[in-house]
């Protein structure tokens, strides 16, 4: 008769090390990686104070329509009324979403007006 000798017991593989690299490869990866600045817009909360002059400017956005001041237009008509109620392109405008608006109209309005030149945009609630 064959001996084969005595079984061996089966390792399972241990994971640790394996789970130490990816955890410090997402950690370096968190680091080292660039998040985009390119511009920020100014979140106003209660009891917040800004500088504000000159008459209002608030736009109110909704997915499919756009308001000045209460006023609904189309988008090609929002930048020659609201560059009226302006005395500069740093003057505060004041952005405000509408029940049902999703990121995308807010990146789309914020878009129109960094075109424009408009660099002062904050938002509220």
């Amino acid at each position: 008769m064959l001996a084969f000798g005595t079984a061996r017991i089966r390792r399972r593989p241990n994971l640790t090390p394996m789970i130490d690299v990816v955890f410090l490869l997402l950690v370096f990866f968190m680091l080292a990686s660039r998040f985009g600045h390119e511009g920020t817009i100014t979140l106003m909360g209660a009891g917040q104070g800004a500088d504000y002059s000159g008459p209002p400017r608030l736009i109110e956005f909704a997915p499919g329509s756009v308001a000045l001041n209460g006023i609904t237009m189309s988008p090609e008509a929002l930048l020659p009324a609201l560059t009226a109620l302006m005395a500069a392109p740093d003057d505060v405008v004041v952005l405000r979403a509408q029940g049902g608006a999703s990121l995308q109209d807010l990146v789309a309005i914020t878009g129109v007006l960094r075109a424009a030149g408009l660099t002062r945009l904050v938002l509220v609630e």
